[in-house]
């Protein structure tokens, strides 16, 4: 972190992480039951990597994102020999994406943001008294 952070910056920080995870499920999403011609073009699930940054001054924590990582899942072959994106063996592979994890991602993200809002709007509201009583 650069300079002494605040509640507020540490907030923003989890709150752009969150969002990052929540973007990673929804890529998943979108491409659960995509299908290529080989097993190496096919879309794998990706996930958010998160590392701990501490402020050594303050000892204050934050997040961030520190990497997107590719899943190593194999994707499933189907035999579908109608399909314009067939091998020679007439199968295609689709996407290891297991939509009922992804909600779950989504869902726990979308919380952890709420959480992150609610604490930052109930530091806001604080200030804005302590000033009023002043």
């Amino acid at each position: 972190m650069s300079g002494s952070p605040t509640l507020f910056n540490i907030v923003q920080r989890g709150m752009s992480a969150q969002m990052v995870r929540m973007n990673a499920a929804a890529s998943n999403l979108a491409n659960s039951g995509s299908v290529a011609s080989s097993e190496a073009d096919a879309y794998r699930p990706v996930r958010a990597v998160f590392q701990q940054e501490l402020d050594q001054a303050s000892g204050l924590s934050s997040v961030r994102v520190s990497e997107v990582r590719t899943s190593d899942a194999t994707p499933i072959r189907r035999h579908d020999p109608g399909h314009p994106l067939a091998d020679e063996n007439g199968d295609v592979w689709e996407a290891p994406v297991d939509e009922t994890d992804e909600m779950v991602e989504m869902m726990e993200s979308a919380r952890q943001y709420q959480n992150l809002v609610e604490a930052m709007q109930t530091a806001k509201q604080l200030m804005l008294e302590t000033i009023r009583s002043k």
